[in-house]
């Protein structure tokens, strides 16, 4: 076997690992690192930034955070279906009528329960 065919998976690994390694070190290296209050205050997480990593913290943010990614893709739904209603036809709306349905009574139930409540 010569050495030669493995060439071409050679530099596919090297330059793999410059395009992934090169461009975080530049940035490290040239990045201006100048943190002051604004930056290291709690405004996503709702938490301080820089503490104990076993300290107890609110999960209502993850719990909003997550119900937003699963409204979210659940309206992506809705782009394809009305590009197509014309060729599904009535089945395809009452379907997606019932989807829809099943999404509203979810989402009554998580503001009843509370989880849309941001105290």
């Amino acid at each position: 076997m010569n050495l030669e065919q493995y060439l071409p998976v050679l530099l596919f690994i090297l330059v793999g690992i410059g395009v992934g390694v090169v461009p975080q070190v530049l940035g490290y290296i040239l990045g201006p690192n100048r943190p002051d209050a604004a930056k290291n205050s709690p405004y996503e997480c709702g938490f301080e930034a820089f503490e104990d990593a076993r300290m107890k913290f609110d999960v209502r943010y993850y719990l909003v955070a997550i119900l937003f990614i699963l409204f979210d893709l659940e309206i992506a739904f809705l782009f394809p279906w009305a590009v197509s209603l014309k060729q599904i036809g009535a089945l395809g709306f009452w379907a997606m009528m019932i989807f829809l349905g099943i999404l509203v009574v979810g989402f009554i139930y998580e503001w009843k329960k509370g989880a849309l409540d941001w105290e």
